[in-house]
């Protein structure tokens, strides 16, 4: 008979290969559905891991995914490092994207193209505004953090509303709910002539790097991981626990703020009702199928950034519905959740 038996400590192997066995297992079950909703499953596979990197075309558009994913699953791992439980990046995400689209609203045939930098920075400001009241919260009166970030998800996406259907509402729109199209001048610059991947892949791989050397090579990244660890332990030695939250929420809305400023002065151009995708939900996935780690987290926007362009395809190619994405994610995210059993336990034989 099988049981679970308690290791000694945590397994070392495991802890690497509980996100491949789970994708595993997630393409298993993906197989299975496409078997059971009459499609041909090697088709459907082919479309989620196959054709997002198939060309180089497909690996710009897999960039563009993994952007943002990135950028905001590393202030995430950051937050989860410290045991602050930032559940709404996607709120952030979107005040980000809000105050970004207000400065490029601003620009006119004047503007010079530096205006990009102000753009970003007020991405940033905005994302790390709306991750400060989590943090007032929390710190002054005590507020559960998950639920007051999740909460303001929803706050967050009624002010888009109001913006765009209100006083930014393109007059000249067929009374969509949109602003106008931003000014060529405030467009994110891209890397590649006849590709959309942008500057917002090197500000990605800067943040891996940053994320690494502040938790692995500063005393300032060891003080947030203890205080996460061993809150008692922190205190003992004299770091402030109250830093740590706040570093770690602003640290992390920037990010996020800085992502929807990426993808509304990129990819967008524009504020639509659409500007929320899921990124900051989906971001939680690639944090912790990353391991929390600057470089595991990389191959983590890619593979959700293959769901995503998966999803889309198999909507518009095999007549599915685009909210496979997100059963995709579902899948990998449960599955990892059940093998990550297997770090602290094994399973052995035992005859009764």
């Amino acid at each position: 008979m099988l049981k679970l038996e308690a290791r000694a400590e945590p397994s070392a192997l495991w802890t690497y290969a509980s996100p491949l066995l789970a994708l595993a297992i997630t393409v298993v079950i993906g197989t299975l559905m496409f078997s059971a909703l009459g499609k041909d499953p090697l088709r459907g596979l082919e479309m989620f891991f196959w054709l997002p990197i198939k060309t180089a075309y497909a690996w710009g558009e897999l960039l563009v995914k993994a952007t943002p994913l990135l950028l905001i699953a590393l202030g995430l791992a950051l937050c989860f490092r410290s045991n602050v439980w930032n559940i709404g990046a996607e709120g952030q995400y979107i005040l980000g994207a809000i105050f970004a689209g207000g400065v490029a609203l601003l620009a006119d045939s004047d503007s010079s193209r530096w205006l990009v930098l102000p753009i970003l920075l007020a991405g940033v400001a905005g994302g790390m505004l709306w991750a400060s009241i989590t943090a007032v919260l929390r710190d002054r009166f005590h507020a559960n953090e998950i639920l007051v970030s999740l909460m303001l998800v929803y706050v967050a996406v009624q002010v888009l509303s109001y913006l765009v259907g209100g006083p930014w509402k393109d007059p000249e729109g067929f009374n969509f709910p949109q602003t106008k199209s931003f000014a060529a001048v405030t467009r994110i610059p891209r890397l590649f002539e006849g590709s959309r991947v942008s500057i917002g892949v090197l500000l990605a791989g800067a943040g891996v790097i940053g994320l690494w050397v502040l938790l692995f090579r500063t005393r300032a990244g060891f003080s947030l991981q203890v205080g996460g660890l061993a809150p008692a332990a922190a205190r003992y030695a004299g770091f402030s626990s109250r830093r740590a939250l706040w570093t770690a929420l602003l640290v992390s809305g920037g990010a996020a703020g800085l992502a929807g400023a990426l993808e509304v002065a990129g990819p967008i151009g524009q504020l639509t009702i659409y500007v929320p995708a899921g990124y900051g939900f989906a971001a939680i996935i690639v944090a912790y199928v990353g391991r929390l780690h600057p470089v595991g987290m990389v191959f983590a926007a890619l593979l959700m950034s293959m769901f995503y362009i998966g999803g889309e395809m198999a909507q518009s190619r095999l007549g599915l519905t685009k909210s496979l994405t997100g059963v995709f994610q579902g899948l990998l995210l449960f599955s990892l959740l059940a093998c990550d059993t297997l770090v602290n336990y094994r399973l052995s034989w035992r005859n009764n």
